[in-house]
């Protein structure tokens, strides 16, 4: 395992949970239980270059870590970069002030969907983490899918989804690092 896959899979939470923190703090009655995350680097947003560069540094952590992990399987790799290469996308087109993107939101879900299967797919065997890891990356990604477009929570929901993923890596890093 090098040494950067490891610092860049613990800045990628960092740069989630931290942009969207830090952008939330900044735009005046922002709810983050009931907005999205894409919403804070949005057209509307105050400050939107915040969450941004939030989500342009989390792509990229994905991209490094990809690079980096060994022991994993090639199509696990490839799910993990491929989502942070999505991310890349969802940040370059940002949603309008008023009303929905069918691109960004076709790219935000494709990211969602390859992050939540990485782990699955690049093990040998499923192991126990890699496992639950997905079933609950899975059902998350179902909840958001649900809660697309109308729900009162679709931010929290969202939030949930995006941070579980961003932290994923992390743990995987983190818990194959020592064998």
């Amino acid at each position: 395992m090098k040494t950067w896959a490891v610092v860049s899979s613990l800045v990628a939470p960092v740069a989630m949970i931290g942009g969207w923190t830090l952008a939330a703090a900044l735009q005046p009655n922002f709810d983050s239980l009931r907005q999205t995350i894409s919403e804070l680097a949005g057209y509307g947003a105050r400050d939107r270059w915040v969450m941004t560069c939030g989500l342009v540094l989390l792509g990229v952590c994905h991209v490094v870590t990809a690079a980096g992990l060994a022991g994993i399987r090639p199509l696990g790799r490839l799910l993990l970069a491929l989502g942070g290469a999505a991310i890349g996308v969802v940040a370059a087109l940002p949603v309008p002030a008023h009303g929905p993107s069918t691109a960004h939101g076709v790219f935000a879900y494709l990211g969602f969907a390859a992050l939540a299967l990485w782990p699955l797919a690049g093990t040998q065997g499923a192991s126990a983490l890699s496992s639950v890891a997905t079933v609950v990356l899975l059902g998350l990604l179902l909840v958001a899918l649900l809660h697309v477009g109308g729900p009162a929570y679709v931010g929290l929901v969202e939030r949930l989804l995006a941070g579980a993923e961003s932290l994923c890596p992390a743990v995987f890093v983190l818990s194959t690092r020592n064998r």
